[in-house]
C-alpha cells in the first residue's frame, strides 16, 4: 500500500508524536532484553485496550476503517497459525537496511526462538515464557559501528504477531505502565535506564500510521561508558501486529539523528505490514 503515506507520516504526524521526547529526556538502548512486555494479562487501563477486536469465531477481523486509518487487511492473508506469524514476522522486522546508511547486523542477529523478557516486580528484566495470545515474536539486532571518533550506535527492531487485535492492544496498554511501574529499570547486569517516561498516542491524536503507539524516553547508563547517553522506544501497533524500534545514543550523535533512524525503521516496518497483509 501507499509507503509514501507512512513516510510522509513518519517524518510529519508520526514524528511529531514519537518525537515528544524533545521536551522531555532521550531514549535508546538495545532494548528491554529484546522484545515486548508480557500481554498475558489486562495492564490495567493505560493505554485503552479494546481497538479492533476478534470475529464471532475467535478469528482476528479485519479492521476495516474508511475515513480513519487507510488500512483494511484481506481476511485471507491474517495469520492464524504459528507459521503463518513467523513468514510474516520476519518479513516486517527491521534490519539494518531500513535503519540507515552504514548500519550492519549484530551478532547474534536475530532473538533466540521463544524468547520473551519481562520486567519483574523489583524492576529487572527477567526472561519470561511467551504468553498464549502470542503467535510469534522476533528481535531483529543492529549497530551503526563506532567510526572518526564516533561511538557505536546499537538499535534493535522487535515484530510481535498475537491471535487477535486485543491480544495486541494489551501488549501496547502494558507498554505504556511500565514506565509507571517501574521508571528505574535494569536492562541487564551493568546496563539500566532511568527517569522513565512514557506517552501513548492513539490514532487521529498526532498519530496517523497506525492504531495505537507509545513512545518511552530515559537516560542509558553502561558502566563501561563515562557518560549517560539517550534511551528510546517507539512501538506501534497495527492490527493484530505490533512493532517496536529501539536505540542507544552514543558519542558523537545528535538526538535528532538516532530520533530520524528510529522513526524511519518503525514506520517502515508499518508499511511492509501492510504491502503483507492488504489485498493485492
Amino acid at each position: 500500500m501507499a509507503y509514501a503515506r507512512v513516510v510522509r507520516a513518519g517524518g510529519g504526524a508520526l514524528a511529531g508524536a514519537l518525537l515528544w521526547t524533545g521536551c522531555t529526556t532521550d531514549p535508546g538502548g538495545d532494548g528491554k532484553p529484546s522484545a515486548a512486555p508480557s500481554a498475558s494479562a489486562p495492564g490495567g487501563g493505560a493505554a485503552s485496550p479494546g481497538g479492533p477486536g476478534t470475529g464471532p469465531s475467535g478469528d482476528p477481523a479485519p479492521v476495516a476503517s474508511p475515513g480513519l486509518l487507510d488500512y483494511t487487511p484481506d481476511p485471507a492473508r491474517l495469520p492464524r497459525t504459528k507459521a503463518d506469524a513467523r513468514k510474516l514476522a520476519q518479513a516486517v522486522v527491521a534490519g539494518p537496511e531500513l535503519w540507515g546508511p552504514g548500519y550492519v547486523k549484530r551478532t547474534p542477529y536475530l532473538s533466540a526462538p521463544g524468547h520473551w523478557p519481562v520486567l519483574g516486580e523489583d524492576c529487572v528484566w527477567h526472561g519470561g515464557t511467551q504468553p498464549p495470545g502470542v503467535l510469534y515474536s522476533v528481535t531483529a539486532y543492529s549497530e551503526l559501528p563506532a567510526t572518526g571518533g564516533k561511538g557505536p550506535v546499537r538499535v534493535a527492531a522487535t515484530v510481535t504477531v498475537h491471535r487477535d487485535d486485543r491480544s495486541a492492544d494489551w501488549e501496547m496498554a502494558e507498554t505504556l505502565e511500565e514506565a509507571l511501574r517501574c521508571p528505574d529499570q535494569k536492562l541487564r547486569d551493568g546496563e539500566r535506564i532511568s527517569g522513565l517516561l512514557s506517552l501513548g498516542t492513539a490514532y487521529g491524536k498526532g498519530n496517523f500510521t497506525a492504531h495505537d503507539s507509545v513512545a518511552e524516553s530515559g537516560q542509558y547508563h553502561n558502566e563501561a561508558f563515562d557518560a549517560e547517553y539517550i534511551y528510546d522506544w517507539y512501538q506501534a501497533r497495527l492490527g493484530q501486529v505490533t512493532v517496536a524500534a529501539v536505540s542507544k545514543g552514543a558519542k558523537g550523535y545528535t538526538t535528532d539523528e538516532i530520533n530520524q533512524a528510529r522513526v524511519e525503521a518503525l514506520t517502515a516496518m508499518l508499511s511492509r505490514i501492510e504491502k503483507q497483509l492488504e489485498s493485492e
